[in-house]
């Protein structure tokens, strides 16, 4: 089951497509897509393709990836949500390497169906799974153990682009599932969706 915003759960499948090299599952957002790689196991341990440009691209998922990022967060952090506008608007492609982590998108495509609504995904190293996010989304995570977050970017980082959503705005109502949350000085200065609505003129 996936978390879509305001105490509304639905199942997150609505099609899927799978092959041998993975599993595709679209969500009941727009454009936001899971990813479940096929994993190879042996006594050696185990492998799986964490990226395929062939099979992502046949299924409508951009691979126009520009910038690969990667940090380090102790259990209880939470980093988010954050968003570039246009011209460097980001679309993401986010999996963990080591550890769990809960991921977050928040919908601010100015003219979507589901603008304001809450996507979540645990995404851990039991699943290798991967989480897209197509341009327009705010997008955070909360760390349940110690883990290693990785995210490939569509567009460079660009300073003069960047924004955020306040991470516990009640209007989103998301329960990151920590209780002592650890944030930078930053994220606790983001103005809330109502706010961010005003000054966008209604959105991204």
């Amino acid at each position: 089951m996936a978390f879509l915003g305001k105490k509304t759960y639905l199942s997150s499948s609505i099609t899927q497509i799978e092959n041998k090299f993975m599993k595709i599952v679209n969500t009941p957002i727009e454009g936001v897509v899971e990813i479940y790689p096929s994993v190879f196991e042996d006594n050696r341990g185990y492998f799986f393709e964490s990226f395929r440009k062939d099979q992502l691209e046949k299924n409508g998922i951009p691979t126009n990836w520009v910038q690969e990022n990667q940090s380090f967060s102790k259990a209880g952090t939470v980093r988010g949500l954050h968003f570039q506008r246009k011209p460097f608007a980001q679309a993401k492609l986010v999996r963990v390497i080591q550890g769990k982590v809960l991921d977050i998108g928040v919908d601010l495509r100015k003219d979507s169906k589901t603008f304001g609504k809450v996507f979540s995904k645990i995404l851990d190293t039991k699943d290798h799974n991967m989480l897209l996010l197509p341009e327009g989304f705010a997008h955070g995570f909360s760390v349940l153990e110690d883990a290693v977050f990785s995210y490939k970017c569509s567009e460079y980082y660009n300073k003069e682009c960047e924004g955020g959503i306040l991470w516990n705005d009640p209007e989103l109502n998301i329960d990151w599932m920590v209780s002592s949350p650890i944030l930078s000085e930053k994220d606790m200065q983001w103005p809330t969706l109502e706010a961010f609505r005003k000054l966008s003129k209604g959105g991204l």
